[in-house]
């Protein structure tokens, strides 16, 4: 069973409405406490969000049984991890020690007895964030996004100006070559053998931790002597003994899921690691192969055949490739690109995790987006760089009624480019098109540099909270102003009336 918050506070917890803010400080946790508080006190916002939450989490749950973590607990921890680009370590303390999470959270007690304090393990905290999906994270986004221009607007029918750019956001995998693949495949078949040794008996692999010793030192003689050696013939011969002592191993594996082994009511677990055994046994095969074609027959390797890696393996060779985008000194990178979408008060209004794309196939989509999220919104530029043109992009921006478009042609311009271009405010659009990377930049603190998440879902769902905490940081930053501006107003009828 599963409650929005706790209803019923005692006299010593801190009131959510009543907690104050450092407005002086600089961290970035301070201003998205701010904004979680504002949408607690704000009657309609605090009751579309908490719909949404209990959608998704309470939909099919019974309302009895063991009470589970309270849905503004799930949201606030969610978005403080995100908020600050930390681990579950670090969230694990500052829920259960931050005085100011704790009193937003609505837990922090002025004076406690130490049996009724209110605490979060590890296991809890991990296991209930990650029951928020991306769909419910886009619906809050909009909510923020629509509060933050309610109160930052000057005019309620002000249009926007948007500003749309990708950038690589990183999976959490090591530089892949065959060779470290290969690797990666052998040392896991050997793990899931290990694990099948522990709960049934198997023939042939006394000699486990031996064949994992012989294995790795061959893996990484044949790297040195393939990466840094200058004999052709030596490189071949290294080569040919890692294969052979792979496939030696593959043939053993194959072995053990022909001859699955047998124990008393652990049949559930083998098929489960026999399963895991199998999909790496066939991992070694192609990487064996792989090397044998690249490495010893000169043959070049698809990319629609490559995998980056055995654990990722949403990683996409086609949609990214190796990328070197907007990172100055990485020469290779390995994720997918996010299209991301702000606005002129710098809060992200769409954003997509694009898988087998590219920037130029994403204009159409991005325009029907807006026009069912934003229906109400008056879209007085959009602009883009070069890597989005073409002439059906420019006719469908066109066609979605933005007043400007900002879209740069690849190559030669025509005469009506060239107009087009040298007009006074396409360039002044177009120079203030850069304010998009200082938002991809204020991201990537945001936790979306590097996924630590596993699997595509998991990825999706990373970027949807990371984009969230980065709104709720600029709605933060804009009651934080409010709320300075307040006081010195304060501050200044106080003197008035003392002089």
């Amino acid at each position: 069973m599963r409650q929005r918050f706790e209803q019923q506070i005692n006299l010593r917890t801190v009131a959510i409405s009543d907690v104050k803010f450092p407005l002086k400080s600089r961290d970035e946790l301070p201003p998205v406490l701010m904004a979680l508080q504002y949408i607690f006190i704000t009657p309609d916002l605090n009751k579309k969000v908490f719909e949404l939450l209990e959608k998704k989490v309470c939909s099919d749950k019974k309302k009895t049984g063991r009470k589970g973590m309270d849905l503004w607990h799930m949201l606030v921890l969610a978005v403080v991890r995100h908020a600050l680009g930390t681990n579950w370590d670090r969230l694990e303390y500052l829920a259960n020690y931050d005085l100011l999470l704790r009193s937003v959270m609505g837990v922090h007690a002025t004076a406690f007895i130490e049996d009724e304090k209110i605490e979060f393990s590890y296991q809890t905290i991990l296991d209930n964030v990650s029951l928020i999906d991306e769909d419910l994270l886009w619906q809050i986004n909009l909510l923020v996004v629509d509060a933050g221009h309610k109160l930052v607007k000057k005019k309620e029918d002000e249009a926007l100006k948007l500003k749309t750019d990708s950038y690589a956001a990183e999976t959490d995998v090591h530089f892949p070559t065959d060779l470290n693949l290969l690797w990666d495949s052998v040392r896991k078949c050997l793990d899931m053998v290990g694990a099948l040794q522990k709960i049934a008996s198997l023939n042939g692999w006394r000699k486990i931790k031996n064949i994992r010793k012989v294995l790795k030192s061959q893996f990484r003689a044949t790297s040195q002597k393939v990466f840094k050696g200058r004999d052709e013939h030596q490189k071949r011969q290294f080569v040919k003994q890692y294969l052979h002592r792979a496939r030696m191993l593959e043939a053993k594996v194959e072995e053990v899921i022909k001859n699955q082994p047998v124990a008393l009511d652990k049949e559930e677990v083998i098929k489960a690691i026999i399963a895991e055994l199998v999909k790496y046994k066939n991992y070694v095969t192609k990487f064996t192969d792989q090397i044998e074609r690249r490495l010893l027959k000169g043959e070049m390797i698809p990319a629609e055949e490559k995998i980056f890696s055995i654990f990722e393996e949403h990683t996409d060779p086609i949609a990214i490739g190796w990328l070197t985008k907007g990172k100055l000194n990485k020469k290779v990178e390995l994720g997918h690109l996010l299209l991301v979408t702000s606005d002129q008060y710098q809060f992200i209004m769409d954003y997509k995790v694009m898988e087998k794309q590219r920037d130029a196939w994403q204009v159409s989509g991005l325009c029907e987006r807006i026009k069912k999220y934003y229906p109400a919104e008056k879209i007085k530029s959009h602009s883009f760089d070069k890597g989005f043109w073409s002439k059906g992009n420019l006719a469908t921006l066109q066609d979605a009624g933005i007043e400007q478009v900002v879209l740069p042609k690849k190559g030669r311009h025509n005469k009506e480019d060239k107009e087009r271009e040298s007009d006074a405010e396409y360039k002044k659009l177009r120079n203030a098109h850069s304010a998009v990377e200082s938002n991809i930049n204020m991201l990537d603190h945001h936790g979306l540099n590097r996924c630590m998440d596993k699997g595509l879902h998991g990825f999706k769902r990373y970027a949807g909270l990371s984009v969230l905490a980065y709104n709720l940081h600029i709605l933060g930053n804009a009651l934080k102003a409010k709320a300075k501006a307040e006081e010195e107003r304060r501050k200044k009828q106080r003197l008035k009336a003392a002089a």
